[in-house]
């Protein structure tokens, strides 16, 4: 049985680093390159469940320009959140003298 020692361990690290990288390398292109079907124009085979829906009518919108009534409202929750259990414990955190 033959013992490489520690030149297995400088190997491994690098080849498993190699590995994942060329394995995200494949992904990312198979998921960004698509092949077009044969005699057909459009390039995904998706496009051929998609369906033409009419568009919808135009609703009036019912929201104020500049209104930011609940982000603040839910920041004040949020600090207190923060702030209710910081209060509660203040002396257990505070340094004794």
């Amino acid at each position: 049985m033959l013992y490489f020692g520690c030149p297995m361990k400088r190997r491994f690290r690098p080849a498993v680093i190699l590995l994942i990288s060329l394995l995200i390398a494949i992904f990312s292109a198979a998921v960004a390159c698509t092949a077009k079907h044969p005699g057909s124009a459009l390039s995904t085979t998706a496009a051929y469940f998609l369906q033409v829906t009419p568009t919808p009518p135009v609703e009036e919108d019912r929201s104020v320009v500049g209104s930011t009534d609940g982000i603040v409202a839910m920041g004040g929750v949020i600090a207190l959140i923060v702030l209710i259990p910081i209060f509660l414990r203040w002396k257990a955190w505070a340094p004794t003298d």
